[in-house]
């Protein structure tokens, strides 16, 4: 139990970490408060039985130093839980917070294979269900375990300055009470793992059905999806049922023992009593202790069995934390944030970019024996190109040719295995990712826009940019006048991933946004592809606004892309096939060739 406290403790930053030391500190204070309360009923029921039984007259004094005895001890307590629950709540929801923040941070500079490797659901998992438990349950779990143990040891203290024999039976009873409490830990420690586990797919499979909806209700498999859906539900559900099955047997035994300790503490203090070894006063004042004594206890007893839930959860997260990300900070000149203070800066306030500027507007990119695989199957095998600046380069090929890989290792979405790519005469290794970052604007064939206007979408990159930079950016991109139809214009709400607009007016919002951003050097992955022919000749003009004077990278299977290219590259099977300009390669009769036969081909097919 203290390890989780342990590592719940070096889970939470600095900051919340002194808040939730304070709480304990003030929780210490509290238990004091608590305990005073023996102290009040111990003088009142001295000066009443003294004066029934043996006839001494009863002070008035003893009504108002009880009375203010129990002032003290109600004020402070209410004081001290007031401020120990304000402390656990700011502490627990500002860690959850900025460890979402944190992790959402680390993900960004990590590789992209580990996204491949790794589920979306259990990602979710960790940044909603587990940050939660870290805000809410874990910070009422641990705070009041250990509140518990800490109210019921400084009144088994108070019972020794009353009769050391009946705080022994009380001593008795507290160890009982935890090593029943160890069983419940243990009979969770499997089930809540397969909890943790069971969250991650629930939520992944429910990502999956809702993202693929439209191809399992094109394909008809409504059914099965629904199926392999209800299954991982009704899993999950089969797993929480079997944790509180577990749970309450112990929890009941736990409840009983404590009961029985009180039992236990009476008929001791009883017999204490006729035998004539302790006094009625004191009788009656072990009598309520036995009452007060187990409370605390037993509430923080009935929330230790999350413990092992929460134990598993800070591990989830702090795994995913240790991930070694890529070298991010590079060689710059200039001060660059360390990783680890990057989530409170965010959460703060934003940081201004660190590192070297580029020293061409649009520089040169140069990739040098480049090889790369996923895992052991080689993706990219020993190619080297030279992009001029200014230039427009087109990347063709057959499908999974390494095409869309190459384009990321140039903008270092992955570290290469072998070789090098350089920007501007310097290894792309060298700058921090984020100085980096800035010298590349993307257009990808699937667009993501958020859950948000329309206009906060376009300054994606930007934030503070004023309106006025936002619509020059999506006039140049032709989108200003369907956006300008919509019911609320740019503040038009969108739904998540830019459900509610067209493939053709999701990609011209992607347009403007890389507009606004301003890099150098533009990245174009199959822009066109899924565009209809009405919205193409806009998505065309957009494109050219977008790459005036830039220099630009495209992935492309269109004719019209490709050929007025400065040079065309057709990569196969991870290397280079053939690199020139159009007329060159058809000539040549090769992989190039054949590509143009079969787009005429294609183009010529009429209904």
């Amino acid at each position: 139990m203290f390890n989780t406290l342990i590592k719940f403790f070096k889970f939470c930053d600095e900051e919340n970490r002194k808040k939730f030391t304070g709480s304990i500190i003030v929780g210490i204070f509290n238990s004091l408060f608590m305990a005073l309360r023996i102290g009040a009923v111990a003088v009142m029921l001295r000066g009443v039985i003294g004066t029934a039984i043996e006839g001494q007259p009863f002070e008035t004094k003893t009504i108002w130093l009880s009375f203010g005895i129990m002032c003290v001890s109600i004020i402070g307590g209410i004081i001290t839980r007031k401020v120990t629950s304000m402390w656990q709540c700011e502490g627990g929801y500002r860690t959850c917070a900025k460890k979402r923040i944190e992790i959402a941070e680390h993900l960004r500079y990590l590789p992209m294979g580990y996204f491949n490797e790794n589920s979306l659901g259990e990602i979710t998992s960790v940044t909603t269900n587990t940050m939660e438990s870290v805000g809410d349950v874990a910070t009422r779990a641990v705070m009041m375990v250990f509140q518990g143990l800490l109210d019921t040891s400084l009144i088994i203290l108070m019972l020794f300055a009353f009769d050391w024999r009946i705080a022994l039976v009380g001593l008795a009873g507290f160890a009982l009470f935890e090593f029943v409490n160890f069983f419940m830990r243990f009979a969770v420690k499997n089930i809540s793992a397969d909890k943790i586990r069971d969250d991650a797919a629930e939520i992944g499979k429910v990502l999956e059905y809702i993202q693929g909806i439209a191809e399992v209700k094109s394909y008809n498999l409504i059914g099965k999806r629904s199926r392999e859906l209800n299954e991982v539900i009704n899993r999950r559900k089969k797993t929480l049922i079997k944790m509180e099955m577990r749970c309450i047997p112990v929890s009941n035994i736990q409840s009983l023992v404590a009961k029985l300790s009180g039992v236990a503490m009476m008929i001791t203090s009883l017999y204490f009593y006729l035998a004539g070894s302790m006094t009625l006063a004191d009788c009656s004042t072990m009598l309520v202790c036995s009452f007060m004594l187990f409370n605390a206890l037993e509430a923080g007893g009935n929330y230790s069995a999350l413990l092992r839930t929460i134990d598993l959860g800070v591990t989830k997260a702090s795994k995913i934390l240790a991930l070694p990300t890529m070298d991010i900070n590079g060689k710059d000149e200039g001060e660059s944030l360390p990783p680890g203070l990057k989530a409170q800066a965010l959460f703060d306030a934003p940081p201004s970019p660190k590192g070297r500027p580029l020293k061409n507007p649009a520089p040169l990119i140069q990739a040098d024996k480049i090889d790369f695989a996923y895992d052991k199957k080689k993706i990219i095998d020993s190619i080297s190109l030279s992009i001029p600046e200014h230039s427009t380069t087109a990347i063709v090929g057959p499908s999974g040719g390494g095409k869309t890989t190459f384009c990321h290792l140039l903008a270092r979405f992955w570290d290469v295995d072998k070789g090098s790519v350089s920007l501007d005469g310097k290894d792309v290794r060298d700058y921090s990712m984020d100085n980096l970052m800035k010298n590349y604007s993307f257009v990808f064939q699937n667009v993501y826009l958020f859950h948000d206007t329309i206009a906060n979408n376009i300054r994606f990159g930007q934030p503070e940019a004023p309106m006025e930079k936002v619509i020059a950016a999506a006039k140049k991109a032709c989108c200003h006048e369907f956006i300008s139809a919509l019911p609320n214009g740019y503040d038009t709400v969108i739904g998540e991933g830019g459900a509610s607009l067209s493939g053709g007016e999701r990609q011209r919002i992607s347009i403007a946004r890389a507009i606004m951003k301003d890099s150098p050097i533009i990245i174009l992955d199959e822009a066109t592809a899924n565009v209809d022919p009405e919205n193409e000749r806009d998505l065309m003009a957009a494109i050219k606004e977008l790459t005036k004077e830039k220099t630009v990278i495209m992935i492309a299977h269109r004719l019209k892309t490709v050929r007025n290219a400065d040079q065309i590259v057709v990569i196969d099977k991870g290397r280079i096939a053939e690199k020139g300009k159009h007329d060159d390669l058809v000539k040549k009769g090769g992989i190039y060739a054949r590509f143009i036969d079969s787009r005429k081909q294609a183009v010529s097919w009429k209904l």
